[in-house]
């Protein structure tokens, strides 16, 4: 059995979503544990889960000019084994330092699997379904993790913190096998993509001309652009929620809240589920809105500003006492989060269309350096034991998003080079060739 249709590369993106924050949050369940067992302050916990960010932010523009030149079916399973290893290890070291280098180690090899996502559904998808696209793998992160948390709280029951990491790597390097063994790139040897499918995707993957050339005038663009800034400022600031449940959230309901492992684990699942419906009703919609033909300004921004200013409304958290409440308002603060999560449909659109990797390496880099500052900013807010600084904080940066999408992003449109920068674009590349 190939993956030789969309909807099949479409489920391995999804159940790699799911394995990629699998890794990446299973700290965040095991955290009161290795706090006791390493004799960790907030502070250094807040470190170690930054440390995932370090390299995860560094890597992502290198990683979006790899996903530009490197066949995703080769890097996909090298990363994926990579980043499990490092999760495997990470349940055998018993220091900060050792624990911190394996969270860097995973961020490293992580940091192209979201570029390499974005240009598969390039490829696979057209413009009027690519949202309904990223809506669905993106949700993998969502529900993954709604029914992930009670499950991973259980392995930990079971066997200890270390044990839960070792698990978790082992599935990652199963699925990489299944990964190579399965997908296939689109105009090589997949029969199965029609035409039409093949002419969209041939200027987002024409290996021999532009796509794989790297030059200071390409990340000069992706940095000088106000459109994309825009969307590199939404990102920060929607990462920023997301950072917060998948980190200190857990942390949040055991301590502050006063609930056990298990309670945790299973209230921490509702506002995932709230997120993965925000995301597909959001994705879907979109699509259907850019069908019956409403512009991108409305269909593509609309759902990313609402999800925005519903995020703002975890800051309510900080008003109620009773635990439904509470529930409550941070899961219509995730499902907003869920809402703006088709963001990624905006790097495809607005990026020039060979440079849509490392668009979406800076994208995600500015991205990704919400999870370098929030958390250890959360780790001293809360040094006290109150986390209502912390849900300020999160529910601020959720409307300067909001913001950025309305006043900075503009019409939603491809960014054109002028003739002159593109003709020197492509004599620089043709002397680097020679």
């Amino acid at each position: 059995m190939k993956a030789a249709n969309k909807f099949g590369v479409l489920a391995l993106i999804f159940i790699s979503v799911v394995i990629n924050y699998m890794d990446r949050t299973n700290i965040s369940v095991a955290a009161n544990a290795i706090s006791e067992d390493l004799s960790l302050t907030s502070v250094q916990m807040g470190i170690i889960f930054s440390a995932f960010a370090w390299t995860y932010s560094i890597m992502q523009i290198p990683g979006g000019m790899i996903v530009d030149v490197v066949k995703v079916r080769i890097l996909y399973p090298f990363i994926l084994v990579a980043w499990s290893l490092a999760t495997i290890v990470q349940g055998l070291v018993s220091s900060l330092a050792a624990m911190v280098g394996c969270r860097m180690a995973i961020g490293f090899f992580e940091a192209p699997s979201y570029p390499a996502n974005n240009k598969i559904v390039t490829q696979w998808f057209s413009q009027q379904e690519r949202a309904s696209a990223i809506a669905v793998y993106t949700s993998g992160q969502f529900i993954g993790l709604a029914f992930l948390m009670p499950v991973l709280a259980l392995i930990q029951e079971w066997f200890g913190w270390r044990g839960l990491f070792i698990v978790s790597g082992v599935i990652g390097i199963v699925w990489a096998a299944i990964w190579y063994w399965l997908y296939r790139e689109p105009r090589s040897d997949n029969g199965n993509v029609t035409r039409q499918e093949r002419d969209q995707t041939s200027s987002v993957n024409n290996d021999g001309e532009r796509s794989a050339a790297v030059s200071w005038a390409n990340i000069r663009l992706a940095f000088s652009s106000r459109k994309l800034w825009g969307i590199y400022i939404g990102q920060f600031c929607l990462g920023s929620t997301l950072i917060f449940f998948l980190t200190w959230f857990p942390t949040y309901l055991a301590e502050y809240r006063g609930m056990g492992d298990l309670k945790t684990g299973l209230l921490a699942s509702i506002p995932f589920l709230a997120a993965f419906f925000g995301v597909l009703l959001s994705g879907f919609t979109s699509d259907w809105l850019v069908r019956r033909g409403y512009s991108n300004e409305f269909a593509r921004k609309t759902p990313v500003i609402l999800g925005l200013l519903l995020s703002g409304s975890v800051i309510g958290a900080n008003y109620v006492e009773s635990i439904s409440a509470v529930t409550f308002f941070l899961s219509l603060a995730f499902f907003g989060n869920g809402l703006a999560s088709i963001n990624w449909v905006f790097v495809s659109l607005i990026a020039p269309r060979h440079m849509v990797g490392l668009v979406g390496g800076c994208f995600n880099f500015i991205g990704g350096l919400s999870a370098v500052v929030i958390p250890v900013a959360i780790g001293f807010l809360v040094q006290d034991g109150d986390f209502r600084p912390a849900l300020a904080l999160i529910g601020t940066l959720a409307l300067v998003g909001l913001c950025s999408y309305v006043f900075l992003v503009g019409k939603v449109e491809e960014i054109k080079i002028p003739a002159a920068e593109s003709d020197q674009a492509d004599l620089s590349q043709a002397a680097e060739r020679t």
